[in-house]
């Protein structure tokens, strides 16, 4: 008798165990019931916002004026930031977007009396668009940086954190209208959906972990550790 009520209590309990409690909705969490797939993304899901792409010194552009295949060219930007085109001559290309400097190329061709120009211009290669990576990635380094660059995408161009990698100890470094900033994130609460991957512009630098760039923010990062949101400072 004993031995049938140890092996009842056995199977009750395994039962139990079993048995998964349902998901039930929260302040952070809102269950859709009766789901069990993902809803696929729409179009404007698949769309990044616009993030303007600046020609800079020794970016390769292609340049085509309508109507007059002879002007259309491949052209690399100098080192001072400049195309030289015929008819239009030397124009400043740096700093502009491929529309800008169409516009530009325009206004010089009319000045040298070609009629209704119309120019596009596309970037085939960008060198001046890059984010720097360092820290405590596989491999660091300079990567290209898109329209749809975040920091979680530019980590996976780096080919992933290292084995003891900090991730709650990730910063970015940018400069702001003059003003040296930096910011610091949490990879792990950006995976567990805590707050947003934030996005990754030209010129940022991500540093992962220790490294002489993250010691330049040793002082915040003491003071304030990371928990549920990111932490912006200004450098000085």
């Amino acid at each position: 008798m004993h031995k049938s009520c140890t092996i009842l209590l056995l199977v009750i309990a395994l039962t139990a165990c079993g048995r998964r409690e349902p998901l039930v909705s929260t302040e952070r969490l809102t269950v859709i019931q009766d789901s069990s797939t993902l809803p696929p993304p729409n179009r404007a899901d698949l769309t990044a916002a616009d993030r303007p792409a600046l020609i800079g010194p020794l970016d390769t552009i292609q340049v085509d004026v309508f109507n007059i295949p002879d002007l259309g060219r491949e052209v690399q930007v100098d080192a001072s930031g400049r195309i030289a085109m015929p008819l239009a001559g030397t124009v400043d290309a740096s700093g502009k977007t491929a529309h800008e400097l169409a516009q530009a190329i325009e206004q010089a061709l009319r000045v040298r009396y070609v009629r209704n120009p119309e120019v596009t211009v596309n970037i085939k290669s960008s060198v001046s668009q890059v984010v720097t990576v360092d820290g405590q990635v596989v491999e660091p380094g300079l990567y290209p940086v898109t329209n749809q660059m975040t920091l979680m995408r530019t980590i996976a161009s780096a080919k992933g954190l290292t084995e003891f990698a900090r991730q709650d100890d990730v910063v970015i470094l940018r400069t702001v209208e003059g003003q040296k900033m930096a910011g610091l994130y949490n990879i792990g609460a950006i995976r567990r959906g805590a707050y947003a991957d934030p996005p990754i512009y030209a010129n940022d630098v991500i540093v992962v972990g220790d490294s002489p760039q993250r010691r330049l923010f040793r002082d915040i990062v003491s003071l304030a550790p990371l928990l549920a949101s990111p932490l912006i400072a200004i450098l000085r």
